[in-house]
């Protein structure tokens, strides 16, 4: 009688801690990037009444008999499965579809989120509400992100992009191959010097006399400048119309605009000699004038691009995402944040798509909470609780029953 109070008792507890957790996953259904908790029970321990026993040349054997003294929690799983996505609209906004954690800084402590509503602080650094600061990999003057270690996300609104001269132009599309000989076929082409000005170069092809080859002058349409290397190209195709002539052209600029002398790399080789209309033009031209910061955007990779006054598009960090060889063992630190345990693993860096989740910029992850799944195991729960109660009170009639045979 005692054993089964006791054991009522445990189911008791075990059933109380249920609900709370239950309780919890609740609360939360509308928490950004929360993942649902689950409770699982285990016995406790069994007291051997008599023994197994083997079978012998005149007896059967016989199992052991024994008499179970409670349960007890087994687990509190934190189940982290993927939340479905919720639409915002909002740029700093930002969902990971897949494995994976945002990385952030605490102090010198390192934290793990789900939760992407970032903000930008006083300093312009990204962070999370609760101020924590989000981490990435720095770029370099060149575009390059640095993977060796995740630093502060810090986005100066004052940004601005020096002027950079050009140094290539590659062309594409197509010359007719029947053209007539002396046909013209004219490219204007707008390049940068260092202090940022346009420089319009225009780029002459004329069909000669050879059946696959075709002559190009380059010259300058700005004044002040004179140009090297302009009329010493001869481009020539194969039967099968692709070009044979060997790219880049170079070609020298002397600027006598108070800017520096310019090299510019100039690549003709994407253009084909088709029997169809002549369609050639620029493809790429690199360099820029001066730019200011104007606004920015993540991508889907975690880039961090900045959108500036001149057109131009630079990255300017990238998301640090985080995976676990065991996800499950992260423990909970609040304000949706998690941190590694002994059982986690170390942190695994690296950025979206490349063995983790894709980025979703604009949205957010809702909490893995399934109502109707909650209040089912509330109601288990409920009347688990419920049956546990009744132990106790029929083994409490008992005992009272013996002591009424005093009487």
């Amino acid at each position: 009688m005692l054993r089964s109070m006791y054991s009522g008792i445990s189911g008791m507890k075990n059933f109380q801690t249920k609900l709370d957790v239950i309780g919890n996953n609740i609360a939360n259904v509308n928490t950004y990037g929360y993942k649902k908790g689950r409770v699982t029970f285990q016995d406790l321990m069994n007291q051997t009444v008599s023994g197994a026993s083997r079978a012998t040349e005149n007896r059967g054997g016989q199992n052991a008999m024994q008499v179970g003294l409670g349960s007890t929690l087994s687990s509190i799983d934190t189940i982290q499965t993927q939340g479905s996505l919720q639409t915002t609209g909002r740029s700093l906004d930002v969902a990971v579809s897949g494995d994976g954690f945002f990385m952030v800084r605490q102090g010198n402590n390192q934290l793990y989120t789900r939760a992407g509503n970032f903000y930008l602080d006083s300093n312009g650094s990204l962070v999370t509400g609760g101020g924590a600061l989000v981490q990435g990999f720095p770029v370099d003057a060149d575009g390059v992100v640095n993977r060796s270690g995740a630093t502060d996300i810090t986005i100066d609104t004052d940004t601005t992009m020096a002027p950079q001269a050009t140094t290539a132009v590659s062309y594409n599309g197509n010359l007719k191959a029947t053209a007539e000989d002396g046909i013209v076929v004219e490219i204007e082409t707008k390049v940068k010097d260092s202090l940022g000005n346009d420089i319009s170069l225009q780029v002459t092809l004329t069909k000669s006399a050879g059946n696959n080859e075709w002559e190009a002058d380059i010259a300058s349409l700005t004044d002040g400048i004179t140009i090297a290397g302009g009329d010493e190209l001869t481009v020539n195709f194969d039967a099968d119309g692709n070009m044979t002539t060997n790219m880049p052209h170079g070609l020298s600029l002397t600027n006598g605009n108070g800017a520096n002398d310019l090299d510019i790399n100039m690549d003709f080789s994407n253009i084909t000699q088709f029997d169809s209309s002549s369609s050639a033009n620029v493809d790429t031209v690199n360099g820029n004038s001066e730019g200011y910061l104007e606004s920015f955007n993540i991508g889907s990779s975690g880039e961090v691009n900045g959108v500036f006054s001149n057109g131009e598009v630079r990255v300017l960090s990238q998301l640090a995402l985080a995976t676990f060889s065991n996800p499950g063992g992260l423990t909970k630190a609040g304000s949706n944040l998690f941190q590694a345990s002994n059982n986690s693993g170390l942190a695994n860096l690296g950025v979206a798509g490349e063995g983790r989740g894709a980025l979703q910029s604009g949205s957010l992850e809702m909490s893995n909470v399934d109502l109707s799944e909650e209040f089912t195991e509330m109601i288990t729960a409920q009347r688990g609780f419920q049956a546990n109660t009744r132990i106790i009170t029929t083994s409490d009639e008992i005992l009272q029953e013996l002591i009424n045979l005093k009487r």
